[in-house]
């Protein structure tokens, strides 16, 4: 389904029943919606699943130029407007864990809980120079070029190495994903920084983050290691990644 919402069409799915709870869930660079599969599958039973296509990504508009991170927060809270969300518990995963992690800090009366998943949630003069490298691939060779360098940089090598089927799902959707959308929010991600003021956040908070992805937390609040697991670790580790999901939600 789609929606406009900030001046944009924003491309999102709603499962579980009509009166839940809300559980919003924001995707990583250069995925969809579809990397929620799983934990979307395990919660709607309790709780009014929403996923949604971050700007330039997925079924959602692909605005040229560079976005900011304020952008990415107004779009979401834009969304849930246009749904009519008043408050809701948030889960990200990287470049959708910062955007968690900005919204409890600038919105806090709209968020239960926050679950932010394998992201620093602030750049730095290091990971800025590595995001504007790969704005230039992009911009000289397509999104084609990237695809492998990315799940190499995503997973572990014995994962690689064995290639599960979501390996694939992974390659579709960095195929998919527009240059245009890439470009724009690999630049949000080349500036912001959310985990300086991440002690302004009051609602309950979850970090997880795979053994093998190297992100530091930026808050120790609640704080789940996922063995063996590499960048995108809910879907390397699914299972894991949604009892940890249960458990904070208890």
């Amino acid at each position: 389904m789609k929606i406009k919402a900030n001046g944009i069409s924003i491309n999102y799915q709603v499962d579980g029943p009509e009166r839940a709870p809300w559980f919003i869930f924001s995707n990583s660079l250069a995925t969809s919606l579809a990397m929620w599969d799983e934990q979307a599958a395990a919660l709607k039973d309790r709780f009014r699943v929403l996923r949604y296509d971050q700007r330039g990504h997925g079924g959602t508009e692909a605005p040229a130029g560079r976005y900011g991170f304020d952008t990415l927060l107004d779009d979401a809270r834009s969304l849930m407007d246009a749904l009519g969300i008043a408050k809701a518990t948030f889960a990200g995963l990287s470049m959708g864990g910062a955007t968690a992690l900005g919204l409890a800090e600038r919105h806090p009366d709209r968020f239960e809980r926050i679950i932010v998943a394998d992201s620093p949630c602030r750049s730095t003069p290091q990971s800025s120079q590595q995001w504007e490298e790969r704005i230039a691939a992009a911009q000289k060779q397509g999104i084609e070029a990237l695809v492998e360098p990315t799940v190499a940089r995503w997973f572990p090598p014995e994962t690689v190495a064995k290639s599960p089927a979501y390996l694939d799902k992974i390659r579709a959707m960095i195929r998919a994903t527009p240059v245009t959308g890439f470009i724009g929010c690999a630049a949000a991600l080349a500036a912001h920084d959310y985990a300086s003021a991440v002690a302004t956040v009051k609602c309950p908070t979850l970090f997880i983050v795979g053994e093998k992805d190297g992100v530091t937390p930026a808050a120790m609040a609640h704080f789940v290691t996922l063995p063996g697991a590499g960048h995108i670790s809910n879907m390397d580790r699914a299972g894991e990644f949604n009892s940890a999901l249960r458990d904070f939600l208890r």
